[in-house]
């Protein structure tokens, strides 16, 4: 009997390795995750002149978790609610 074309693919080198790759670069962000991949900074300015996208990166650094239906008018509301609120950080939350 003939093998399949599932018989191919599982035989195959290339599955293999980009399963290999694929383990590899979720090792990689686990271990320097953000030492290597900086997050962005913070929007700067006004609130009033930020984009949505901005206010949501805004909230989501300080575990404010914006919903990705909130218009922007329900956004901006909540970033200037939170103003005070600092940045969270890894060392900060592993110090505490």
């Amino acid at each position: 009997m003939a093998p399949t074309q599932l018989d191919r693919a599982l035989n195959s080198k290339n599955l293999f390795l980009g399963f290999a790759g694929m383990v590899t670069a979720v090792a990689a962000w686990s271990i320097w995750g953000t030492d290597v991949f900086p997050a962005q900074d913070d929007p700067q300015g006004n609130p009033e002149n930020w984009t949505a996208d901005e206010m949501r990166r805004w909230l989501r650094a300080r575990g404010l978790l914006p919903d990705e239906n909130a218009t922007r008018e329900e956004l901006l509301e909540r970033v200037k609610a939170n103003l005070r609120i600092p940045r969270t950080s890894k060392s900060a939350a592993s110090q505490q």
